[in-house]
């Protein structure tokens, strides 16, 4: 994902950022294209991060496809070990 940086000049374009505050926004192009605007909280962009993980999202693929499971007791007694 690109990052830009909006300059204060544009208006049109602050005054869709400021609305975007309040409601996410579909901009739909003459031709249209439709995109999405919305305001992205940290916890939005760490998800975003995270997709992006491809080491952690392969992992995670495969403890999702694990069938074994283990106790809370075996758990504690392999730790102990």
């Amino acid at each position: 994902m690109k990052v830009i940086q909006v300059s204060e000049d544009s208006t049109t374009l602050a005054t869709l950022l400021e609305a975007a505050q309040h409601e996410n926004l579909i901009l739909r192009t003459a031709d249209g294209l439709e995109f999405i605007l919305a305001e992205l909280d940290d916890f939005d962009r760490e998800i975003e991060l995270t997709r992006q993980n491809e080491e952690l999202m392969d992992f995670l693929n495969r403890r999702a496809e694990a069938t074994q499971t283990v106790s809370a007791a075996e758990a504690r007694a392999r730790l102990l070990d």
